[in-house]
């Protein structure tokens, strides 16, 4: 705590200086995650001092990973494994064994005891996912064939490290009885909640999200509250917060608000997952670290170098072309911040102390930044180490073409009378719509029927400048706001724009002195046309008295 100063002051300050540091971060374009650990290094012990009495940060930081967690859970794609099938799961899956066994190896050459050579060696398998994502999605990569590729493996990851964490979790803590009465117990533990939670996926959930999602503030809270609400009965039950949060989130998937509550909370995510790394950084203890920058930048150059040549090879063997592979392999150049959480995990349970938590941040800190600039400047990369890459490809390589995205020719925001009407045009000129409303009761409700094949309907909000990077802009022929708002129009066309949409957009207006107001937006190519819907209907009843 500063000298001198109450918590709140202290808190003010952090939050400061990783403002501070994140900013600059940003424009070395590097991920936040760096930021936010060095922040923790420079107001912890080792500097400043201001971190040290960690309650407050550990509960904040607790919360911030069952919301990363929950987020996971609920965007798990099931579909998106299965459509790249076998590609997904054997290098999803030879990647995370060979890894662990060449970790294994490393870690016990260092002169670490196997429990904790284990950790490590799992920690350096996991890639993550959030940070791959964002800078795929910048470079307008997601949907290429190595963006999908590498974003199925990383799903796959995503379901390994939660089942170590389950077994980690059941199993790591010590219980009275004997070892067969603690598997029983487990066993009817886990049987029990995911009956009760099958149940309320069923018959609760549905209907309660239908109820609360009439305000974003009530399906926020709501969400919240339900993620870390499982979260706390799996650790009564003796599995970890972690476990629960995955499942609460789980749990939510199928449900047709799942963007919307994803797009809300991520914000809140990694606002929280601050604290968690602050607090991971305040725990290095530099009096050590020496001694672990050797393992450190062995364990690093493995993961940097390593792991793309795991993937290489596997995707070598299995006929893909090597750009694909090298592409798709420096997904894996990095560890993952559930490295960070697994091995953090470990040590609360006993098994690692913090000297392993240090080391494996450290690895996290040099593999995050150095692989950030490996992504960025990936075809220049390539196109240095293409000629020795010849090796990894085979004669003949597979024509891979994978399933495309769901796509619409029309994205349609809000479903009133003006909306509808609009729906159903556009329908019946034989484009498919995807329709956006925030109304959890909304239907689509066509007069002809035969056309409702072509019209799908997306819970979601218009003011939420995160929502527009689920939907399938790329694809779409024009993107139309029916909402007659114009702050909610200037929002949405302006996220709409960052999200990579380059479809016209139209916006709708209910007077013409709101129509000027998007003079601006229009110069710059944001809004391409005004509907006026009151003024266009006088019109065409004036056209069709003249016609009498």
């Amino acid at each position: 705590m500063v000298v001198g100063l109450d918590p709140f002051a202290t808190m003010a300050a952090v939050l400061t200086v990783a403002a501070i540091v994140a900013f600059i971060a940003h424009r070395a374009r590097q991920p936040l995650i760096v930021a936010f650990i060095l922040v923790g290094v420079i107001v912890g012990p080792s500097l400043l001092g201001w971190v040290e009495e960690k309650g407050t940060l550990e509960l904040l930081a607790e919360i911030g990973i069952a919301i990363l967690l929950f987020l996971v859970g609920l965007r798990l794609d099931i579909r998106l494994v299965k459509s790249i099938g076998r590609v997904a799961l054997v290098t999803g899956l030879g990647q995370v064994l060979f890894t662990s066994l060449v970790g294994f190896g490393l870690a016990l050459l260092f002169g670490m005891p196997v429990v904790v050579a284990a950790y490590v060696a799992v920690a350096l398998t996991f890639s993550s996912t959030i940070i791959i994502v964002k800078l795929l999605s910048d470079k307008r990569e997601l949907d290429e064939l190595h963006g999908r590729i590498a974003l199925g493996f990383l799903i796959v990851q995503d379901i390994v490290v939660i089942v170590v964490m389950i077994v980690l979790s059941s199993f790591g803590s010590e219980r009275d009885g004997s070892l067969m009465e603690q598997i029983l117990f487990v066993l009817l533990a886990a049987i029990g909640l995911i009956g009760g939670l099958a149940v309320a996926m069923r018959w609760v959930l549905p209907r309660l999200l239908t109820f609360v999602a009439n305000s974003p503030e009530l399906l926020i809270v709501c969400s919240i509250a339900w993620a870390v609400a499982v979260a706390a009965l799996t650790d009564y039950l003796g599995f970890s917060v972690e476990v629960g949060a995955f499942l609460a989130g789980f749990a939510l998937a199928s449900t047709r608000f799942r963007e919307s509550i994803a797009s809300s909370l991520s914000g809140i995510r990694d606002f929280l997952l601050l604290f968690f790394f602050i607090a991971l950084g305040a725990q290095l203890d530099f009096s050590s670290i020496g001694e672990q920058v050797p393992a450190a930048l062995a364990f690093s150059a493995f993961v940097l170098i390593g792991n793309p040549l795991i993937v290489l090879v596997i995707m070598g063997v299995m006929g893909y072309p090597k750009r694909v592979s090298f592409l798709a392999g420096l997904a894996v150049a990095q560890i993952s911040e559930f490295s960070l959480i697994l091995v953090a995990l470990g040590r609360d349970l006993g098994h690692v102390d913090n000297d392993t938590v240090g080391l494996v941040t450290l690895v996290g800190m040099i593999t995050i930044g150095t692989s950030t600039y490996m992504i960025l400047y990936s075809k220049q990369l390539f196109a240095v180490l293409e000629p020795v890459l010849g090796i990894f490809e085979r004669r003949r390589t597979i024509n891979v073409s994978l399933p495309e995205p769901k796509a619409y020719d029309v994205i349609v925001f809000g479903n009133g009378r003006f909306g509808r009407r609009l729906i159903e045009e556009f329908a019946i000129l034989g484009y498919s719509v995807l329709v956006v409303d925030w109304d959890p009761y909304a239907k689509i409700g066509l007069d002809n029927a035969a056309i409702a094949d072509r019209v799908s309907l997306v819970h979601g909000d218009a003011r939420n400048i995160e929502f527009p990077a689920s939907l399938p802009l790329r694809t779409a022929k024009w993107v139309v706001s029916t909402i007659p708002n114009v702050e909610i129009n200037k929002v949405l066309a302006i996220s709409l724009r960052d999200h990579g949409a380059t479809a016209p957009i139209a916006v709708t207006v209910h007077r013409e002195a709101e129509a000027a107001e998007f003079s601006r937006e229009i110069d710059e190519k944001i809004v391409n046309l005004v509907l006026e819907p009151f003024d266009d209907a006088a019109d065409d009843a004036i056209a069709a008295l003249r016609a009498l």
